[in-house]
């Protein structure tokens, strides 16, 4: 691991051309563009990794079926190549897995590069150390946002605090990129900004909420990831709430299907109760329903040569480890570590639950050898360092996405009948690609999962454009969406185009002395911009593909 921690900084003055908040799956994109057109950044990370969901948040890449293709910028491409790339050079793989193009080293059923997050962490900190190296890049982690000043309609300093010493310091730059996973720098250079849901009536949604719930986001988790040593004891000491949630069964709307603490969830699309199973034994006959322990496996045995691996590893980011009881996205910063606390203490209660009363295929109850793995996620108490955050502070835009221009449902019904090929909305300001289901998962205001079908979709540059601030720019989730479009714009190579497209807008901006503004109203400036992204190697349309 590079020595990233040692270049904290010892300054508490910073200026730069721009400075990115937050080093999330966006803000390294964003960080990483930026650099790339030469232009001096700042970045700031909350934890000691940069990558969010793909390190810190420690969630397996989530991702479109054509990915091995297209429908990804070239380096989210050179990311997954390196990853795989990094598993042939250190890791002991079998003949077979190391000829495999395609190797995915977990195997896991929901993306076809599960893999360890500390590998993903080397990857990218290796494609930021040419920059750390020469001085073009200042990286500042264990650092949250703190305070802004504004002149105008622009931001001119953000302050940062380092969450181990308490010092503060103050970053000035020309840009100003809010990459932070909740939209913390929005309220604090006091963006024009929504929470929540909208209603049906302010967005003419077809799944939108009869009435607008500012407080109704999404369920955030803890994830964790265990391996399984038959014939050991590692059951974690009860957690103080335990009680609380192996008892607890969700009051949702349409309701849950039982106790929370259960192998039967609601199925997201249908809401009918879908039984899951888990069994990380691979002679086991198997039950119907999903098998858990693959679903996110992070290794598999198999691919590796003889005893490397004592058990295979798996990721727990499942329903029954979701926390919607409040919402994180407006509570204040006591209310926030209480809710925090409390998603910690959930996760934990599951996994005592499936370490001693979980119902197993062979009739009996819970694995004792369920043994947390911390070093797989870097931390002490074997929790991501990070919690997983599905939504953010949404900054209210000169264009917004609506379901309207992506969902299938209302697509179709516009055009009057199911007949002849459906597209997502035209836009003619494209700066990426995207393709994931609306999906939803069941939010602070009491609503179950709300998980539609979408069609593939561009990212329009007109939902970056704050309508008055000049110089701040979305970096990830908190771009012109909606609360139900921000379902299938938040995943992992989503955020990346758009945290990469942020990152070359405020380098085009400084280049050519040109406002994003003025680089989206004008169509000379935004051909010229789109010509630079493709040579970047953005891809701005899709080929002709189906819904998802």
């Amino acid at each position: 691991m590079l020595a990233l921690q040692a270049l904290r900084a010892q300054s508490n003055e910073f200026t730069c051309d721009v400075a990115v908040i937050g080093g999330g799956v966006g803000g390294f994109a964003a960080a990483l563009a930026a650099l790339r057109n030469g232009v001096r950044v700042v970045l700031t990370e909350e934890t000691d990794w940069v990558g969010g969901q793909l390190t810190s948040q420690a969630v397996p890449p989530d991702e479109h079926p054509w990915i091995e293709m297209f429908g990804c910028t070239r380096s989210y491409r050179a990311y997954r190549n390196a990853v795989r790339q990094y598993y042939r050079d250190h890791y002991p793989l079998t003949s077979e897995a190391r000829a495999r193009v395609d190797l995915n080293p977990g195997n896991g059923s929901v993306s076809r590069l599960t893999h360890e997050f500390k590998v993903s962490v080397a990857v990218l900190e290796a494609m930021l150390a040419p920059y750390l190296s020469n001085g073009q890049l200042t990286l500042l982690l264990n650092h949250v946002p703190e305070s802004a000043t504004t002149a105008g309609d622009k931001v001119t300093s953000v302050t940062v605090r380092d969450t181990q010493s308490g010092a503060k310091r103050s970053i000035t730059a020309a840009y100003f990129l809010d990459a932070t996973e909740l939209g913390d720098l929005l309220p604090m250079v006091r963006a024009e900004h929504v929470t929540g849901a909208e209603s049906q009536a302010q967005t003419g949604e077809m799944h939108a909420a009869a009435t607008a719930e500012p407080a109704n986001s999404q369920s955030f988790t803890f994830c964790f990831a265990v391996d399984l040593l038959e014939g050991e004891d590692h059951t974690i000491e009860r957690p103080a709430e335990y009680n609380f949630w192996r008892d607890y069964v969700p009051k949702l709307t349409p309701p849950w299907t039982g106790p929370l603490l259960n192998w039967t969830v609601c199925e997201p699309k249908t809401l009918a109760p879908r039984k899951a199973f888990f069994d990380p034994n691979p002679t086991t006959p198997k039950a119907q329903g999903l098998n858990l322990w693959i679903y996110r496996r992070l290794a598999d045995p198999a691919n590796f040569t003889a005893g490397a691996y004592r058990s295979g590893i798996t990721l727990v980011n499942w329903p029954q480890n979701d926390y919607w009881l409040a919402d994180l996205v407006t509570a204040d910063a006591e209310g926030r570590q209480q809710l925090l606390h409390r998603a910690k203490q959930l996760s934990f209660s599951f996994l005592y639950w499936m370490q001693t009363e979980a119902p197993r295929l062979d009739g009996g109850q819970g694995w004792k050898g369920l043994r947390l793995r911390k070093d797989i996620v870097g931390t002490e108490d074997g929790m991501a360092k990070a919690a997983y955050i599905r939504e953010s502070r949404r900054i209210q835009a000169e264009f917004t996405i609506l379901e309207q221009h992506v969902g299938t449902d209302m697509r179709a019904k516009a055009k009057g009948n199911l007949a002849g090929e459906l597209y997502a909305e035209k836009f003619a300001d494209s700066v990426g690609i995207g393709c994931y289901r609306i999906d939803l998962h069941p939010s602070a205001g009491g609503t179950n999962y709300v998980d539609v079908s979408s069609l593939p979709f561009q990212i329009p540059l007109g939902a970056f454009i704050p309508r008055r601030l000049e110089n701040l720019l979305p970096a990830c989730k908190n771009l012109g969406t909606t609360h139900i479009t921000n379902g299938c714009y938040r995943l992992h190579p989503v955020e990346w185009n758009i945290g990469e497209a942020a990152g070359t807008l405020a380098a085009h901006g400084l280049l050519t002395k040109k406002s994003p503004r003025a680089v989206w109203s004008d169509k000379k400036l935004l051909t010229d911009f789109q010509t630079s992204l493709l040579r970047q190697g953005f891809e701005l349309e899709w080929p002709r593909i189906h819904p998802v």
